[in-house]
Formats: C-alpha cells, sequence, structure tokens
C-alpha cells in the first residue's frame, strides 16, 4: 500500500477514488498496453478511500453504465486525474520538451536567413523563455503558443519547402522510397541523361536532412536544390 496512489474522478454530481500503482497507472493513461492486474492495488471503486467509504452500486451505474469494478476503473484512470510522482513528472516533462524541439526543428526556419533552426538553438531558446510544457497534452496542441513565445527572441516561423532532386538512375529507387517518407512527392520524371527528378514538398526544417540521406545514398552523386519556400 505504501507504493500506491490515489486517482480522483468527478462527473455528474458524483465522487471516485481508486488506488492503483503509479507507473503502471502512468502507463495506461499514455495509452500504452497495460493490464489492470498491474495497475490496481484493490478492485474496490471508493467515494473516499482515506475513510473507506465505498462508492455505491447506483453511483457506478449512474456514470459508468456499469458496476464491473475493473471497466470503471479503466474510465476513472483514462478520464481522472493520475498524480505524478516526482521522477514521473521530470521524465515525463524532459520527454514532451524533447518532442516539442524535434518538431520545431524540423517544421520551423530562420525567417532572415531561411534555413533550419537546430534543435540545439531551440532548446535554448525554450530555456531562456522559461516555456512552460504540459506533459499531458499532444505536441501539435502545444506548439503553437511555444512557437509564438520563442518568437519574442528567436525569429522562427512554420514553412514547407519545395526541392528539386536529381538522382542517377542507379540510385533513383532508393532515394524515392526514403524521401517519400520526408515528405510529399509534388513531380517526377526522367531527364535526357536518365536521372530521376523529384520535386519534393516537406517541412522547411529537414533540408539538411533530405540533403544529407541523398547524398549518403548517391554517395555525393545527386544534385539537390531549394526552389522555394512558403508558409
Amino acid at each position: 500500500m505504501g507504493k500506491a496512489v490515489v486517482v480522483k474522478y468527478e462527473s455528474k454530481g458524483e465522487h471516485f477514488e481508486i488506488l492503483v500503482d503509479p507507473d503502471a497507472a502512468l502507463d495506461m493513461k499514455l495509452g500504452k498496453p497495460v493490464g489492470m492486474d498491474k495497475v490496481l492495488i484493490s478492485d474496490v471503486i471508493y467515494k473516499d478511500s482515506r475513510r473507506g467509504l465505498r462508492a455505491s452500486d447506483s453511483s457506478l451505474k449512474k456514470v459508468f453504465g456499469t458496476v464491473d469494478p475493473r471497466k470503471v476503473a479503466e474510465q476513472i484512470i483514462r478520464n481522472g486525474e493520475v498524480p505524478l510522482t516526482s521522477e514521473q513528472r521530470k521524465r515525463l516533462l524532459d520527454d514532451k520538451r524533447r518532442q516539442i524541439v524535434e518538431w520545431i526543428s524540423r517544421n520551423c526556419i530562420d525567417v532572415r536567413t531561411k534555413a533550419p533552426v537546430p534543435p540545439q538553438r531551440v532548446e535554448l531558446a525554450m530555456q531562456q523563455a522559461d516555456v512552460a510544457v504540459d506533459p499531458f497534452k499532444p505536441v501539435e496542441e502545444q506548439v503553437n503558443d511555444v512557437i509564438k513565445s520563442l518568437q519574442r527572441t528567436l525569429p522562427i516561423k512554420v514553412a514547407v519547402a519545395v526541392f528539386e532532386l536529381r538522382v542517377p538512375a542507379e540510385y533513383a529507387q532508393k532515394v524515392k522510397s526514403h524521401v517519400m517518407h520526408m515528405g510529399r512527392i509534388v513531380k517526377e520524371n526522367y531527364d535526357s541523361e536518365g536521372n530521376l527528378v523529384l520535386e519534393l514538398e516537406a517541412p522547411a526544417g529537414m533540408q539538411d536532412s533530405i540533403l544529407s540521406k541523398a547524398n549518403e545514398i548517391t554517395h555525393g552523386n545527386g544534385e539537390i536544390r531549394l526552389i522555394g519556400i512558403s508558409k
């Protein structure tokens, strides 16, 4: 019981609590596959766990449509407040911050140079701006606010770039199969010398990654140029 934490949930004027293993409950909250045997410390659904008061069957039926404690507990974890230990919060915040940094570096450019923004620069700017990160909120729902905060000191914007890749025929299919996962192929044809010419639309921050991959596959025999950048 010393490791148990209480997950609370309120709905339709009713209050519920369950005792869970903090790590297993967090995994379930994050959508990871985990069995209820690992999550629940007890099958009891409480109204007040501290006082040992159980929730009534009528309240369970009213809110969850069932009195099955495991089905109820899963709903409570999915929708309720799962308390985090200090270690869990730090781990989640670090991971979410890393994801946000990677998203911005991949999708944004420096408006002055039109060049990608290195992850280290984004991370430093986030530290300087003291940007708050929500460990549970999806990256896509946070990046707009983060970018607005960073724009006070870091001139960045979200942009899409269009590249032209010219690749010798012997490397054509391998290059194509790789870059199509990095963006969207807009045009494709072969020139008079048999080179594959691709027009690729991709996040502007991926310029270096696309160039690096193309050069790696073609051993430096391919060509890539930036055609344009748009919002």
